[in-house]
């Protein structure tokens, strides 16, 4: 009776391990996204670095995550950041005042040009706004100014973020020229906008207000091929041979970090695509996972499409 008994259990556990849900199809999952990664990477003429977590699981994609490339336009959102961390630590209000000055306008500043120098008055809240929505070079050097350059580096330090630097304001060509390029690394990248997640670096309603502001509609690659209702809070980078992305795209139940960075590019348009290719052979990842039971049955109103 009793080696029936035992005989018995054996064959309950042999078929409850059979209807456990197995992780490892999820991990088949992120290996065919790593193979449709490289197609791309292999397709592009040029470097391209990647960062991809999961902020549900922390799992990651990588490749070239620790390569520095030069940021453009996406180093603002180290600036925005360490303004919201001044506001909310009483060092500034996003309600103060600024008057356009004619000293402060360069190129590339499709809002504050249209303004008229010494009466136009707009908050700083404002200045974030153009700087994140159009780029606005010009409001982007005020908020600099503002916020002090050695003060982004000292938040960035403090994250032991040791690649990623606010080296020039916006337009400054002879900082450039010098070799004082903005920089980051997919993976500081990553490990910044996951540090602002999780609410490591700004408390629950700045870090709200922070990806409300990210997340204002703008030309980019990330969001480019995906639902256009879905929120993508990002900052793309254009310079001669570079286009980058980085942000947060707020899949329902499963957010995650995405970080595109190219360089040496023959042709920008070529990385753009790449970009946006990376982003929706992710998203359809993500959007299958978000919906799917632990053993992959998609239970919901309608399958996505794309």
């Amino acid at each position: 009776m009793r080696s029936l008994v035992c005989v018995f259990l054996l064959v309950s556990a042999c078929v409850a391990q059979s209807a456990a849900p197995s992780a490892g199809k999820q991990q088949i999952l992120w290996q065919k996204l790593e193979s449709q990664i490289q197609e791309i990477d292999q397709h592009l003429d040029g470097v391209m670095g990647i960062a991809i977590e999961d902020l549900t699981t922390g799992d990651h994609f990588f490749l070239h995550e620790s390569e520095v490339f030069a940021q453009a336009s996406s180093i603002k959102i180290t600036v925005l950041a360490n303004l919201y961390l001044q506001a909310e630590r009483g060092k500034l209000k996003l309600t103060d005042l600024y008057t356009v000055q004619s000293a402060d306008l360069v190129p590339d500043s499709d809002i504050m040009n249209g303004l008229t120098p010494g009466v136009t008055r707009v908050t700083v809240r404002d200045l974030a706004t153009m700087m994140v929505a159009v780029s606005d070079n010009s409001a982007t050097n005020v908020l600099i100014d503002r916020v002090g350059m050695q003060n982004v580096n000292a938040m960035l330090d403090s994250f032991g973020l040791s690649h990623t630097r606010l080296r020039r304001k916006m337009m400054d060509l002879e900082a450039a020229k010098e070799g004082r390029e903005n920089i980051s690394t997919p993976r500081e990248m990553m490990q910044l906008l996951d540090a602002i997640y999780h609410g490591k670096v700004l408390n629950k309603e700045s870090t709200s207000d922070f990806f409300k502001m990210l997340s204002t509609g703008k030309a980019s690659f990330i969001p480019r091929e995906l639902p256009p209702d879905l929120k993508v809070a990002n900052k793309p980078g254009e310079l001669e041979a570079v286009r980058n992305d980085s942000g947060i795209v707020f899949v329902e139940g499963r957010p995650y970090v995405i970080c595109v960075m190219t360089g040496y590019l023959r042709n920008e348009r070529d990385g753009e695509d790449a970009i946006s290719k990376v982003s929706l052979a992710t998203w359809r990842m993500f959007d299958r996972l978000s919906r799917a039971t632990e053993y992959g049955r998609v239970v919901s109103r309608g399958n996505g499409t794309r």
